[in-house]
């Protein structure tokens, strides 16, 4: 029986403990790993020969630099360029996980929801030091916007407070549902072309087969929308920091 969930399992490639703890290198580390040196490999081969005539890779460098760096000038203003290089690392890094996950044997981690949870906590407490750095106590002001009547605070605040710290939790599981979904989907499909060519319905896996093909574009589709989206709603919650209100 085709298991469409036994892509996401765990396997540890190297066994390593240390206080009682497993710390094994498993097939999630590995990928994360190749995430992180396929991030840094190609904006080195992008800058490391720069010319007036770019080659094909310097371009895809200097559009992907030119693209986070609208995204930021456009949700967070010019006082967000600074954090520029943080919010282009996390793009990358979610969209190498995103797409490493779509070759033949691949792991998707982005997939699991203790790692797109660790990326949003980071998000969320990188940012909230940022809004008390920068505007100190003032910064609760965010939960109590100037000029709210004062009769409608006991309701606004509480609010306010709760929305403010699920932002990890909607950041992590938006990522997880989406990849998880989308992979899991792929798996079924393709279990439908292996089930019925072994059948004398043998033409009919077509259809699926033709369906898995849709499938696959749409998911690197997803893969880079999710990625954008990530990395959209943490220059928004940089805005937040930076201009509160």
């Amino acid at each position: 029986m085709i298991d469409p969930l036994h892509q996401f399992m765990i396997t540890p490639l190297i066994n390593l403990a240390l206080a009682g703890y497993d710390i094994s290198f498993t097939n999630s580390s590995l990928f994360m790993v190749l995430a992180t040196l396929s991030s840094i490999g190609l904006m080195y081969a992008a800058t490391r020969r720069p010319q007036l005539v770019p080659s094909r890779i310097q371009f895809i460098g200097e559009s992907l630099h030119r693209f986070i760096s609208q995204m930021v000038t456009d949700n967070v203003g010019k006082e967000g360029l600074p954090y520029l290089p943080y919010v282009m690392s996390l793009f990358l890094f979610v969209l190498m996980g995103n797409f490493l996950g779509m070759i033949p044997y691949g792991f998707t981690f982005t997939s699991h929801i203790i790692v797109t949870f660790g990326l949003a906590l980071i998000v969320f407490i990188s940012v909230t030091i940022l809004g008390f750095v920068k505007h100190g106590t003032h910064f609760l002001r965010l939960f109590c916007p100037a000029g709210t009547p004062i009769y409608i605070m006991p309701l606004l605040v509480p609010v306010e407070i709760m929305s403010y710290f699920t932002r990890p939790v909607s950041l992590s599981v938006r990522l997880f549902a989406n990849m998880m979904a989308g992979h899991a989907m792929l798996k079924i499909f393709a279990g439908f072309v292996i089930i019925l060519a072994g059948t004398n319905l043998f033409p009919v896996a077509a259809l699926p087969f033709v369906v898995n093909l849709a499938v696959v574009g749409f998911e690197f589709l997803v893969a880079f929308l999710q990625a954008y989206v990530f990395t959209v709603l943490t220059c928004i919650y940089l805005n937040d920091a930076i201009h509160l209100h």
